[in-house]
């Protein structure tokens, strides 16, 4: 049985009440623990997995979260407890500020064993999202098209020391490991607790890196000329010719077996399910499990688990129009979107607008901005 249950709550409080030095460990394999209490700056112990608020004045933290009837609710300005990088920064322009979410978890989640992609699979316990995706592309004349990992050393997109950066609305957000929130949550075991995915069960991280993911890189090369990484402030000419390094998310492919953790990093341990996150690809796994009851952050799935979503019309032209007159022209244009550039430009003024676009022309558009390549040796299943 894969559902969490909520007696283990009741058990870890009890523990706690009766014998103040009694931690509540739970043993996974007889050589590394993990415990559902954490202890804080100022020793106090407190039990994630219950009610909570965490604060952090130089920081400007506010989480907490409350548990009601069946539901875990996360009310959070998602501002991070711990250092950062320094925001703007060449490679990323935009300040942290501080966000109004409120986020809805299930109490006891339950596992489907179908893979759910999410764009946003889940939030750490400082109210900070893991948003393992980049909606960057490198479009290639050829008609191939790469989603550009985070974690890469081709394009700057301003990582911090905690695999982070932040989005133009201000909000900070974890692309892989947040180190200096697992410092600020380790408790001296193997497993650190960091955060919930939506559909309710929990993240860990482990120190040893005893549990690998199950993707491997492609063999063979990647196909694709004129290829180009374009922003209203940068454009870059990309060489995508060569092995498949990691840049880009197309690189890699699932092979079931292959490590410990299945398609959405997640594995069972001691009779409970979890999702790890791992200095490997794919860092944060990019779907879920179990049942997901806001759909709210989903935009696909496409080609799997390490898929990305498909750009909208409106994505389309704040991506390619950087003159910004609402309407893009053939030079403004790559790949099949330019190929079909005339068949799309209905009214012949040399122009693609937003209508025109919307209108029998988004597949190619979408295929030009942000669809991997089908490729017979990046979709097979092992």
């Amino acid at each position: 049985m894969k559902n969490l249950n909520t007696l283990s709550v009741v058990v870890i409080l009890g523990a706690f009440f009766a014998c103040k030095n009694t931690n509540n460990i739970h043993s996974h394999d007889g050589l590394h623990s993990h415990s559902h209490e954490h202890t804080t700056d100022a020793k106090e112990t407190v039990n994630y997995f219950a009610d909570y608020t965490l604060e952090d004045e130089s920081y400007g933290t506010k989480t907490k979260v409350t548990i009601v009837g069946d539901q875990r609710i996360m009310v959070t300005n998602s501002l991070p407890n711990h250092e950062t990088g320094s925001f703007p920064n060449s490679g990323n322009p935009n300040t942290i500020s501080a966000q109004n979410k409120t986020y809805t978890f299930p109490l006891n989640p339950v596992y489907t064993g179908k893979s759910k992609w999410m764009r946003e699979p889940g939030i750490a316990l400082n109210g900070i999202k893991f948003e393992p995706q980049t909606a960057e592309v490198v479009v290639c004349d050829t008609g191939e098209n790469y989603r550009v990992e985070a974690i890469q050393n081709v394009i700057d997109l301003g990582l911090d020391f905690n695999h982070a950066h932040v989005q133009p609305t201000g909000a900070y957000h974890y692309h892989g490991t947040p180190t200096s929130m697992i410092e600020k949550f380790d408790t001296g075991n193997d497993l650190v607790h960091i955060g919930f995915a939506h559909d309710g069960f929990p993240m860990y991280y482990s120190k040893s890196g005893k549990y690998k993911p199950s993707f491997k890189l492609l063999d063979g090369n990647r196909e694709g000329e004129d290829c180009t990484y374009d922003t209203p402030k940068e454009h870059l000419d990309i060489a995508v010719g060569g092995h498949h390094d990691g840049t880009f998310g197309s690189d890699y492919e699932y092979v079931e077996g292959y490590g410990d953790l299945d398609a959405c990093n997640g594995i069972e341990v001691d009779g409970q399910y979890m999702y790890l996150i791992t200095n490997e690809f794919p860092y944060v796994g990019r779907c879920v499990m179990g049942e997901v009851a806001d759909d709210s952050n989903q935009r696909g799935p496409q080609n799997g688990p390490q898929g990305g979503e498909r750009p909208s019309v409106s994505e389309i032209l704040k991506k390619l129009d950087t003159n910004k007159d609402g309407k893009l022209s053939i030079s403004e244009t790559k790949g099949p979107l330019k190929k079909d550039f005339a068949k799309i430009d209905t009214n012949k003024d040399n122009f693609l607008t937003k209508e025109e676009l919307k209108n029998g022309s988004n597949a190619n558009a979408q295929r030009s901005l942000g669809e991997r390549p089908q490729r017979k040796d990046q979709n097979r299943k092992k």
